[in-house]
């Protein structure tokens, strides 16, 4: 289940290739923005998904309340002269990384099934809740 994302992500891709749209260049600040609240609302709906936590509606709502607040950095940025869509950017690129670090530790967890040889924990046991 948790890979329909990621073909969602292809399929809107191959599709965005295709016809070609140009953006135009005042507005690829608020694009960069929307594309990474997309992004992290993908991966932290994967993640939501293999911790056993997912619900539509926070996903949903997380990503429309993420593009809003970012794009509203950006546009008032741009009125002030201060290039706030870059603390969007800054907060997802970290939201991202982190969703796919623990993407990553559940699948790692999933497939081996056992305790890590380096220490006395399971590391999936560490981090269960996200």
């Amino acid at each position: 289940m948790w890979i329909i994302p990621f073909i969602g992500l292809f399929i809107g891709a191959a599709i965005g290739y295709l016809l070609n749209i140009e953006i135009p260049a005042h507005l690829v600040k608020y694009f960069s923005v929307a594309f990474l609240a997309a992004l992290d609302t993908i991966f932290g709906g994967i993640k939501s998904i293999q911790v056993g936590t997912f619900e539509p509606v926070f996903l949903i709502t997380g990503f429309f309340t993420n593009m809003a607040v970012a794009g509203l950095f950006a546009y008032i940025g741009d009125g002030i002269g201060v290039d706030l869509y870059l603390a969007a950017v800054f907060a997802f690129g970290i939201r991202i990384f982190g969703n796919i670090s623990k993407i990553r530790r559940n699948l790692i967890c999933k497939y081996y099934k056992k305790e890590c040889s380096r220490c006395n924990a399971n590391p999936c046991e560490d981090d269960k809740n996200g």
